[in-house]
């Protein structure tokens, strides 16, 4: 057989530019599709709203800027529809901020008032500057505080505007002189800060999603390693190194004990790559890691529920469950990870599978192990729980398809082929000829000559059938 030969032929081209288009197309829509537009798609980012203003006095009368400011920013469209802004205390603020629940807060200090009525000369009391402090959070994400202060920075100058606005002609009325340097128009400094500095050596806060992706590939490529290996050891799969070849005996083997095998060998293979993952990240690297042990735990679980999930879709589908477990375990989950753009800024697509593929539920468990220091409302809880969940379906839904399928007679091999195979290798192995197939399969049955003109060098051995799967005939 020549290639110029093969190329004639028409499946041999649909085939794999067909599956990779398909592949290509999913892979467009996911990546891009949630990252394309996060500022569109932006709403209900998570922001604490602090107001401490004791408020302040003006001829007699009492005022709060404080709750103005406050109350302007819960009832403006352009901040409520993007972000979720949470009224709480400063204790409170701090807690949320700890656990990564806020990507930043909006602090309204105690003397807030004080300090506007001191600038436009209305209080001789001095007070200092106005402000309003936006502490951030970037353990929380960057990409995420980055959308929350883009949201609130202007929200708050359009606030500044407003209270000038209202402050200077009560200043003129009353015949009072701003203080010197005072901005009438905007008199509200907004001071942004980091609550908490990302620790050193962890990307930019972003060794976490990077940490959490790898876990899914121990747990991704394990899994298509381990299912090559195992077909090949049980004869179902070839192994081929360079330029050996070799096929062993099919083994007569059911499929749910295939995929036993499989779910074994990878409980023992994921934490192993998982431990040498982070002994390259941490111990080779200097990745930031105070919490190692922890994390070998949890990537390790999460990894083996990603391997069983793999190895149920292999189980299922065969060679096709290879790219399914691509789109459901890699591409779908990169997109709805939230690792680079928080979940509250993706398609609502995205946000839905967000509540369901794995990466999103590690990515939160490793979070709260590296920067939160392990705390369980940090996202770990969650991680362990869902993660437990997706082990549980996917070890249900392999062990109901496989058992299934057994009990329908849909042998990866018939036996009546598996039975000629093995007459056939042991006839070749002795060297002598081996049974027709459709004959009598007597050992003293002609082996199938081929034309000399036409025989290649794998006319010479026994050949091996392809075998579409369907229910054998039962007994009875």
């Amino acid at each position: 057989m020549r290639a110029s030969t093969l190329l004639r032929v028409r499946t041999l081209w649909l085939a794999p530019i067909t599956l990779t288009a398909i592949l290509m197309f999913f892979m467009t829509l996911f990546y891009i599709g949630a990252i394309v537009n996060p500022t569109g798609h932006l709403s209900g980012l998570p922001v604490a709203l602090v107001n401490e203003d004791s408020g302040g006095t003006v001829h007699g009368s009492q005022v709060n800027f404080g709750t103005e400011v406050a109350s302007d920013l819960l009832h403006t469209s352009g901040v409520t529809s993007r972000l979720s802004l949470d009224e709480v205390s400063y204790a409170r603020a701090e807690a949320q901020m700890n656990s990564g629940h806020a990507y930043a807060a909006i602090v309204i200090p105690p003397g807030f008032s004080a300090s506007l009525l001191y600038a436009y000369g209305l209080s001789s009391a001095s007070a200092g500057t106005p402000s309003i402090q936006l502490p951030t959070n970037p353990r929380a994400g960057s990409m995420g505080v980055q959308l929350a202060t883009g949201v609130a920075q202007p929200a708050l100058q359009q606030v500044s505007s407003a209270v000038g606005g209202k402050l200077s002609p009560e200043a003129a009325k009353l015949g009072s002189t701003p203080r010197s340097g005072v901005d009438t128009a905007n008199p509200i400094t907004v001071t942004t800060s980091d609550f908490r500095s990302v620790p050193p050596d962890s990307a930019l806060g972003l060794s976490a999603f990077y940490i959490s992706l790898l876990a899914l590939m121990c747990g991704f490529l394990g899994a298509v390693l381990v299912n090559s290996s195992i077909d090949a050891a049980l004869g179902y799969g070839t192994s081929e190194i360079g330029p050996r070849w070799r096929q062993r005996m099919p083994v007569a083997i059911s499929r749910w004990q295939t995929l036993l095998t499989k779910w074994s060998v990878a409980l023992v293979a994921v934490p192993i790559l998982t431990g040498i993952l982070l002994l390259v990240a941490v111990g080779l690297l200097h990745m930031n890691a105070p919490y190692v042990g922890e994390l070998w735990l949890f990537m390790s679980f999460a990894g083996i529920a990603i391997a069983a999930g793999t190895l149920a879709l292999f189980a299922a589908f065969g060679s096709l469950g290879q790219p399914l477990a691509m789109l459901l375990f890699v591409y779908l989950a990169l997109a709805s990870s939230g690792g680079t753009v928080p979940v509250q800024a993706l398609p609502s697509f995205f946000r839905f599978a967000a509540s369901f593929e794995p990466l999103r539920q590690v990515l939160g468990g490793v979070r709260a192990i590296l920067y939160f220091s392990a705390q369980g409302d940090a996202g770990l809880t969650r991680g362990v729980v869902l993660t437990a969940v997706g082990l549980v379906f996917w070890v249900i839904a392999g062990a109901a398809v496989t058992r299934w399928y057994d009990r329908r007679g849909m042998d990866r091999l018939q036996p009546d082929v598996l039975e000629f195979v093995q007459r056939s290798a042991r006839a070749y192995t002795a060297g002598t000829p081996g049974p027709v197939p459709g004959g009598d399969r007597g050992d003293d049955a002609p082996t199938p000559t081929v034309p000399p003109e036409t025989a290649t060098p794998g006319d010479q051995q026994p050949a091996l059938l392809a075998c579409r799967s369907r229910p054998r005939a039962r007994d009875g």
